[in-house]
């Protein structure tokens, strides 16, 4: 294992762990004797950690008073700093040979890889339900893509993972692959067999990315699946704010010691350092710290959440007006597992669809949910949390019944209407790489007329943000047909689109 200050330009010697090893959050602590100091800042942020601002006014002043920008002596500046040192102890409490504290999300761990991609061959082969952020990747890197197709359940019309056998005919047709790129878990929790998708690519020569935006917590108790380094991935981007418990918009990208480590560690480094914010912030990077603490040391909280989860699952089955969509699982056979964290529920059984649920608990109960489709909505409860599962159950039960109107005459539709809307488009033909298209010249044209024509623009239904059509995509009639629904939907929304209703569409000229 291998961790440098990220601003250096070559690897150094990693520094010696901190006393108390994964009990330390060394730079959270550093950033917070910083604050406990009586500085006169005059320097940015220009708030300047003013006590009576706005700012101080909506967050607390202890907030401002820890808002640091990047290249202080003693935090971030030097050899063996407290940032070196948290950056070691997340390494090595995920596996991994080294890794990297992202202030932009997961999104840019996954632009990344795939900016380095173009290192090592001329094509991706993607795992076509891939977030949006890989093929804002795809136009950052120019390289040619080769699709995967997850499979489908066609009763909730949502994708799930990809097989290795899947990967291994991809890799046949692909003689000048640069990587394989999967995504695991799925948004509903679906969990792939990244020993054997690893060991595939490895056969082939090539290395392993996993896109496990929603598995940042994996490996951290027995209840829960293993991460994709232990399974035999090479670089994994980790969205550790969704379920371990950072601030949002703070993520983590991890090299594996493996095969391809020498390799991808500089590259990864130098596109790192060319996405990165000269202005990290150190709220969000104090946070991955704690979060990685919390993680290592409380695993008795993690199992908590998991019992609180599976108490859900267990009423749902019990009271039998709703079903668990991972009660599914087993007839897939790219699904080796389910994240015991995520609660996915089919609405659609119970007489409302999934938008109307989620709409209904945040009205009417306060609840929010992460996800919701046509036909479920995705409960999350992040590691180590412990939130009032029985009001959850009991809001999600008193959801109106079919043909019932609320108070404002909104008719709640019926499971037949949802399931009309279910069916997700088949790819367009590919005509052009992500880059070409998205730089080609272009024009705006009525829907009905981007029918046919190459798309200049990736478009997205969120949620859960997996991209309908790609730069470079022939825009098809059904395709259309799916994004406009999705958008009229409540709560829906595409990524991309050029306005609300989806009635314009960019396309190369």
């Amino acid at each position: 294992m291998r961790t440098t200050d990220h601003r250096t330009p070559s690897p150094s010697p990693a520094p010696a762990p901190p006393d108390g090893g994964q009990l330390c959050a060394p730079y959270a602590e550093a950033v917070l004797r910083h604050a406990g100091r009586d500085w006169l800042r005059l320097n940015v942020p220009s708030h300047a950690a003013a006590p009576g601002s706005d700012l101080a006014g909506l967050l607390g002043s202890r907030i401002t008073a820890l808002d640091f920008p990047p290249l202080l002596d003693g935090i971030d500046l030097g050899p063996d700093t407290p940032l070196d040192r948290a950056l070691a102890l997340a390494a090595e409490a995920w596996g991994a040979r080294r890794t990297w504290f992202l202030t932009n999300g997961a999104s840019q761990g996954n632009q990344i890889a795939s900016m380095v991609a173009p290192a090592l061959g001329r094509t991706l082969v993607v795992q076509r339900s891939v977030h949006s952020s890989v093929i804002d990747g795809l136009v950052l890197s120019g390289l040619d893509a080769v699709f995967v197709q997850p499979s489908v359940d066609p009763e909730q019309g949502i994708a799930h993972g990809v097989t290795a056998a899947d990967v291994a005919e991809a890799l046949e047709r692909t003689p000048d692959a640069a990587a394989v790129y999967i995504v695991s878990p799925s948004y509903f929790g679906a969990v792939a067999d990244v020993r054997a998708i690893a060991d595939t690519a490895h056969a082939a020569g090539v290395p392993l990315i996993v896109d496990e935006a929603w598995g940042s917590h994996f490996g951290f108790h027995p209840g829960l699946p293993a991460n994709a380094l232990s399974a035999g991935a090479d670089l994994a981007t980790s969205s550790t704010h969704k379920l371990a418990g950072s601030l949002t918009q703070s993520a983590m990208l991890h090299l594996a010691e493996g095969p391809f480590a020498d390799l991808l560690e500089p590259l990864v480094d130098r596109a790192f350092r060319l996405v990165q914010s000269t202005s990290a912030s150190a709220l969000l990077t104090a946070s991955l710290d704690l979060a990685r603490r919390s993680l290592v040391t409380d695993a008795g909280a993690t199992g908590g959440s998991i019992g609180a989860a599976d108490r859900v699952r267990g009423a749902v089955r019990a009271l039998g007006r709703f079903k668990v969509v991972s009660d599914g699982f087993p007839a897939f056979p790219d699904i080796v597992g389910a994240d015991p964290l995520r609660i996915a529920i089919d609405t659609r059984a119970g007489g409302i669809t999934g938008h109307e649920a989620r709409r209904w608990l945040f009205r009417d109960h306060q609840i929010m949910v992460e996800v919701a489709t046509d036909a479920a909505i995705v409960a999350v409860i992040g590691a180590g949390s412990a939130p009032d599962t029985d009001r959850f159950v009991e809001a999600l039960h008193t959801l109106p019944s079919p043909l019932t109107t609320d108070s404002g005459g909104v008719g709640v539709g019926s499971a037949a209407a949802a399931a009309e809307m279910l069916r997700l488009p088949a790819p367009g033909t590919t005509k052009l790489t992500a880059r070409e298209a998205f730089l080609s010249p272009a024009l705006v044209v009525a829907a009905e007329e981007a029918v046919g024509r190459i798309s200049a623009d990736s478009l997205a239904a969120y949620p859960p943000g997996i991209p309908n059509v790609l730069p470079g995509e022939v825009i098809t009639a059904e395709a259309v047909r799916f994004l406009q629904r999705t958008a009229a939907a409540p709560n829906g929304h595409v990524r991309g689109a050029l306005d609300l209703g989806v009635t314009r569409l960019r396309v190369v000229a």
